[in-house]
């Protein structure tokens, strides 16, 4: 009786408006990237920010309408093996049907192939939107989207023609197959096999891939996998791997165009801890050896052409951990402006009302660190996506600038906020309390979704390596020194608004101790590999911190150059809220890389002289 009075009291919050900020994206695209600049470009110059606002009011209204309320009913009622095919909930027939018929999934290519050659960066706006409304449904389209994607960049015409309209329709799903039983990380060690047929580009592919979402499920009528595998007789390690295109069905080429079994079996479906209206599959491939695979592009070059999709998802996961993360924040702190309980400590008065849980300092504690940590992190991932334009439209440096930002920065965009909206989940089920830890309230789901993103598109770990051993010393560390440069002139911007000098300062020393943690580390490289890259993950986190306070510091000084011309309170509230944010990111998070850095500049090398026997 006690749990249904709490929850008849507090019920879920409204689902409208609830689940992000329509104005912090609005802040982002135009105060703070311009991302009207784009349409300088003759690729974008159909667009304006009347055509980037309608696009986001679509997102928000499919959203609203679609996606969010189905977003428990996908949780509960997860998707199941039924007589060798995964069954999804019935609502996403319609979803994917939607994205299909209103172009999402082709949006970003050339008026040529159907798209609309949308920016990324507003794609990416828009993606948000719909992940943080329902991440598992927000799954299936965009992953057609990167698998297409691959098909026209590095595929033959016949392969465009035949797979790419059909995706972008929604009538046919796209996936990417990469991992192997006994190949998880280590792709070098895939041993799917490719042998040739008669046919020319044709290949008959045998072996078994497994969590790959939306492998297999009834909301269309064809699954296309993008799949690596190995040649017979090709070089050893990644070298020999190749890229195929794997249709789960194929046509038979007739005045009717029948579709066939490809020999692609659904052997099960994984249950996850979340994320669990999305189909994660364990797929047998050729075990009657009749599963046909078309090679895309040259052999042995399959791991560079999936290396494209791979990091877009990689951009792609940064930014669902995000949505997630501020789902959850919209939903704390609904609760905690209608929650009462006790009274502040300066006011012990029983005979008092209550006071509202948001006007308590650890409560407000938890809110700005997940304010400061999903808009931060939001706030890089949009970055990430206009340096993503700029490569694709602009010319000499403006064009390696961006590219090599986005190639450098790509490890944090994905690791940081995932690691981190784990924790800003966690902070939004404490502030709920016992309700957090119910089903009654969202909050559960969504600390049990964000878990997934430290993990898929490349672990933690994994990203550190490539940050340290990899991008840092990409053409003789090019790309640090472009971001040196975009960090100073943001520390010399913020240096020239008044209540800001203090933090350019901090930031600027944060930088310096980066610097010289980086040099540390890379003179221990030569004489030795392992110890070089031992704290890789310390490292990233290290990176990413600075980075997000290198946002704040840019979000800082807009805003307070704003603020005294913000007429409506709530503009006012608004700009005051991030100069909060800010200084909260300075005072609890940014103070870490000074940790982090006497952990990275320690002689101790306990985890590389630590034993198997001593655990």
């Amino acid at each position: 009786m006690a749990l249904f009075c709490i929850t008849s009291i507090y019920k879920l919050p409204n689902m409208a408006h609830s689940f992000y900020s329509k104005r912090d994206l609005q802040f982002n695209l135009y105060e703070l990237l311009n991302a009207e600049q784009l349409t300088q470009y003759g690729y974008y110059q159909d667009h304006d920010r009347e055509s980037f606002e309608m696009i986001l009011d679509a997102a928000e209204q499919i959203s609203e309408k679609m996606l969010r309320p189905l977003l428990t009913e996908m949780d509960r009622q997860e998707p199941q093996l039924v007589d060798g095919k995964i069954r999804v909930h019935e609502g996403m027939k319609a979803i994917v049907k939607r994205f299909g018929e209103d172009g999402w999934i082709n949006a970003l290519f050339s008026y040529e192939e159907g798209g609309q050659q949308l920016p990324i960066t507003v794609q990416n706006a828009a993606a948000f939107i719909f992940q943080a409304a329902n991440y598992s449904a927000s799954v299936f389209p965009f992953l057609t989207t990167g698998a297409s994607n691959l098909i026209r960049t590095f595929g033959s015409k016949q392969l465009i023609d035949t797979y790419t309209p059909l995706m972008y329709s929604g009538a046919w799903q796209g996936t990417m197959a990469l991992t192997e039983p006994d190949a998880g990380s280590s792709l070098s060690d895939i041993s799917t096999s490719a042998e040739p047929t008669d046919e020319e580009g044709t290949y008959r592919i045998k072996g078994q891939k497994i969590y790959i979402s939306c492998g297999d499920h009834d909301a269309c009528e064809n699954v296309i996998h993008l799949m690596l595998a190995k040649i017979k007789g090709g070089p050893a390690g990644t070298k020999g791997i190749s890229l195929f295109v794997v249709p789960q069905k194929r046509l038979i080429v007739d005045a009717n165009q029948n579709l066939i079994d490809n020999d692609v079996q659904t052997a099960g479906v994984y249950h996850k801890m979340g994320y669990k209206g999305a189909p994660i599959a364990h797929l047998m491939v050729g075990s009657n050896d009749n599963c046909l695979g078309y090679l895309v592009g040259e052999p042995h070059k399959g791991l560079n052409y999936m290396f494209q999709m791979m990091n877009e998802a990689r951009v792609g996961v940064g930014t669902n951990a995000v949505a997630i993360g501020t789902a959850a924040y919209y939903a704390s702190l609904q609760y905690a402006k209608e929650r009462p309980q006790g009274r502040l400590i300066s006011d012990k008065d029983p005979s008092k009302p209550q006071s509202l849980i948001v006007r308590h300092a650890d409560v407000k504690r938890m809110l700005l660190f997940q304010k400061s940590i999903v808009e931060g992190a939001l706030s890089l991932l949009l970055q990430c996506g206009l340096w993503s334009d700029l490569a694709h439209v602009a010319e000499g440096e403006t064009k390696e600038r961006a590219e090599l930002l986005l190639d450098l920065l790509t490890p944090i965009a994905k690791s940081y906020p995932s690691e981190m909206c784990c924790q800003t989940t966690s902070a939004a089920v404490q502030i709920l309390g016992g309700a957090g830890y119910t089903t009654d309230f969202p909050v559960e789901q969504f600390y049990r979704e964000a878990r997934i993103h430290p993990i898929h598109e490349g672990t933690t770990g994994i990203h550190g390596l490539d940050l340290l051993g990899r991008k840092i010393v990409m053409k003789n560390g090019k790309a640090v020194q472009y971001l040196m440069q975009e960090m100073y002139q943001t520390i010399v911007a913020a240096r020239s608004v008044s209540g800001l000098e203090n933090k350019a300062n901090e930031l600027e020393e944060s930088v310096t101790t980066l610097s010289k943690t980086t040099a540390h580390l890379l003179s221990i490289a030569p004489q030795n590999t392992e110890l070089f890259l031992a704290d890789a993950t310390l490292y990233l986190e290290m990176f990413g911190i600075t980075t997000i306070a290198w946002q704040w510091l840019k979000q800082a000084t807009v805003a307070a150059q704003a603020l005294p011309n913000a007429t409506a309170e709530a503009e006012q509230n608004f700009y005051q809220g991030k100069l909060m944010a800010a200084r909260y990111f300075f005072e609890y998070e940014l103070v870490k890389v000074q940790s982090l850095a006497t952990r990275l500049l320690s002689h101790d090398h306990v985890t590389v002289e630590m034993q198997t026997a001593w655990f």
